[in-house]
């Protein structure tokens, strides 16, 4: 559901996106768009919490925190954080794919880990998509994930992580997509309060295109760290008590 109704909502965007091409339209409006994802979390925050019976979160090396029904906001900022991220991450050619495939893999293992059979399995499937979508979406792209992808991708990928209870875990396991919405924030927060840019263009990706770096260098260390994250951040299951 989460999978569907973010696609949807990235699909419409990118319709009157296409549709408005030379005429001035761009897409739905930024708030709409984080309105209608806010909506979906929070429906899901509810089947999470009242129907699925989730109401503590596992913080590593301490047990589990009950939070009643504060796990439902909670469900909601991680689910409407990471989609966000993941869109705010998908500018240059095979980036946000290669990082969502290393994320929803090492999300596989932990499921496949924990015994959550039916969730590794949709993981391992979405890896599987992904991997063949990048064979077409590496430097120079054919084809394009757009925000029906990456809405949908990210949103999952939130929801992943609160069913293996491993919501700690996402930022690490996901830490290029934290430093991507992060400097886009940085970026927007200092113009807005102090009138200048920390960095050349925001987010970091295009940063560091206009320092010199060529696309594919990009890409291809953002690859290297996302591994060595996925890597820890499995460790990190094994030995925080998610396993």
């Amino acid at each position: 559901v989460a999978f569907l109704g973010a696609g949807l909502v990235g699909l419409l965007d990118d319709i009157i996106n296409i549709r408005g091409n030379g005429t001035g339209v761009a897409g739905l409006r930024s708030g709409l768009k984080f309105a209608m994802i806010t909506i979906l979390a929070l429906a899901l925050g509810w089947f999470f919490y009242v129907k699925l019976g989730y109401d503590s979160v596992h913080i590593p090396f301490v047990g589990d925190l009950a939070l009643g029904w504060l796990i439902v906001p909670l469900f909601v900022l991680a689910v409407v954080a990471t989609s966000n991220a993941v869109n705010i991450s998908d500018g240059l050619d095979g980036l946000a794919g290669g990082l969502l495939a290393i994320s929803y893999g090492t999300f596989g293992v932990i499921a496949l880990l924990q015994e959550h059979i039916l969730l590794s399995g949709f993981c391992f499937t979405v890896l599987g998509a992904l991997l063949s979508y990048l064979w077409f979406n590496i430097y120079p792209a054919r084809f394009f994930m757009g925000d029906v992808g990456s809405f949908a991708f990210g949103t999952s990928l939130g929801v992943v992580a609160m069913l293996t209870n491993t919501l700690f875990l996402l930022p690490i396991i996901g830490i290029l997509f934290v430093i991507e919405a992060g400097s886009s924030l940085i970026q927007i927060l200092s113009k807005r309060l102090f009138h200048r840019k920390i960095f050349l263009s925001a987010p970091i990706h295009h940063h560091l295109e206009a320092k010199g770096w060529p696309e594919t260098k990009v890409t291809m260390r953002f690859w290297v760290i996302a591994c060595v994250a996925g890597f820890t951040g499995v460790l990190l299951a094994l030995a925080g008590g998610y396993i």
